[in-house]
């Protein structure tokens, strides 16, 4: 039986409700048809503009056709972790090509990106060790590094001289590790690499960065932020998804052979999930092949990226520091937040409301993100309706005076 307290708990937790009730909850929207750039709810088509596909390649022939092939040869699951019977003659060859993008010498596939940070940062460390995170890192991050048992040191977002202060501070001898996101997923920048890597060899600290949004976005072929700032022989841990650039869900790790090794035999969260069914291996295969072999993609993706940031400057909408295909458009306060969701949605523009407690709610922002399969007409029609909607609930003024 459910405790008082918990109930009480959870009769207090009100605020999905009541957004029900306002019209504006854009939560758990169900897609029912996915055309790339375009998907149906609710029997209505509306553009894609909240999409972590930077690629466009979800729906891509090519990627479906190895997910359906992937099926055929070895089923829809693997039915067991990988350290036991979950490794397929697949699982390895992904791994191989993985490694080779990023130029490591091993890399170990996880279950969900998620997993792949919980799994990583929790065991490297260990209880003696010590983590320097920015303030900003992703939420698997935090997680893994309270699974860790080491020392957790925050320091403030991009701030290199609060990072250099708090590593200098620790004993030289101290195994070290500072884990960054490569591109933040709500603000849209880039992390400081170059000064990062000052730093660790400084103070004798790793490096581990997270390209869950770097991948395919980021450096040749979009081997990511290292490569970037052509940083890929002083960085140790490359991290990243397959649920964005890749088309498909899991993730990577890469690294020396030593670290991979040692992940495969100590990392929980690898060891005790079910391993990636073959349809997921199968589509980021293809995925990373289009990737390597149709560089106009990348191309595309960023004279998107430029046209929509400039289109939404222009407009008198605040968007920060962003500096890639994800352009947050700060709105810093949740209710009208919410409300220009909702407004976007009725116009046929899906987009993703960001609040509090994500962020403080003089920080809530609408996140867009950027797709190399936009159209020009697409990225138009876009810019037209934030002015619109941007008018009618009067966010220039808004966002501008809270920001000042």
């Amino acid at each position: 039986m459910i405790q008082h307290q918990l109930i009480e708990k959870l009769r207090g937790f009100t605020r999905p409700d009541e957004l029900k009730r306002a019209g504006v909850y854009p939560y758990f929207r169900p897609i029912e048809e996915n055309y790339d750039t375009e998907v149906v709810i609710h029997g209505r088509r509306v553009l894609m503009f909240g999409s972590n596909s930077y690629m466009g390649l979800a729906t891509h022939p090519k990627v479906k056709e190895a997910a359906i092939k992937a099926v055929e040869q070895y089923g829809c699951s693997c039915s067991g972790s990988r350290f036991l019977n979950g490794t397929s003659k697949m699982h390895l060859e992904l791994e191989e090509k993985l490694a080779a993008h990023v130029e490591k010498e091993a890399a170990l596939l996880y279950t969900t990106g998620f997993q792949t940070n919980l799994g990583t940062v929790s065991a490297l460390t260990g209880r003696s060790g010590v983590l320097f995170l920015d303030e900003l890192d992703h939420a698997s991050i935090i997680e893994g590094s309270r699974l860790s048992f080491s020392r957790v040191i925050k320091f403030g977002h991009n701030d290199m001289a609060d990072l250099e202060r708090k590593v200098a501070a620790v004993p030289m001898d101290t195994v070290k590790m500072i884990v960054i996101d490569g591109i933040f997923s709500m603000e849209g920048d880039i992390c400081d690499l170059p000064e990062i890597v000052r730093i660790a060899n400084k103070y004798h600290a790793q490096v581990m960065v997270d390209d869950a949004h770097s991948f395919g976005v980021l450096g040749k072929q979009g081997k990511g932020t290292a490569d970037h700032f052509g940083l890929t022989n002083e960085v140790d841990l490359i991290m990243s998804t397959f649920s964005k650039s890749l088309a498909s869900v899991g993730g990577f790790i890469a690294s020396t052979k030593e670290v991979i090794n040692y992940l495969q035999h100590t990392s929980r969260p690898m060891i005790f999930s079910a391993s990636m069914p073959p349809s997921a291996v199968g589509a980021a295969m293809a995925a990373l092949e289009i990737i390597q072999n149709e560089p106009e993609r990348l191309e595309q993706l960023w004279s998107n990226t430029a046209y929509l940031q400039k289109g939404i400057a222009e407009l008198g909408f605040d968007i920060n520091t962003s500096e890639t295909p994800i352009i947050p458009i700060y709105i810093r306060d949740n209710d009208l937040t919410f409300a220009f969701t909702q407004k976007l949605f009725e116009a046929g523009i899906f987009v993703n409301p960001v609040v509090s407690p994500a962020v403080p709610s003089d920080s809530s922002l609408i996140r867009m993100s950027v797709m190399a399969t936009h159209t020009k007409a697409q990225l138009d029609r876009v810019i037209d309706t934030l002015e619109q909607v941007g008018k009618e609930l009067h966010v220039f003024q808004t966002a501008a005076v809270q920001h000042a």
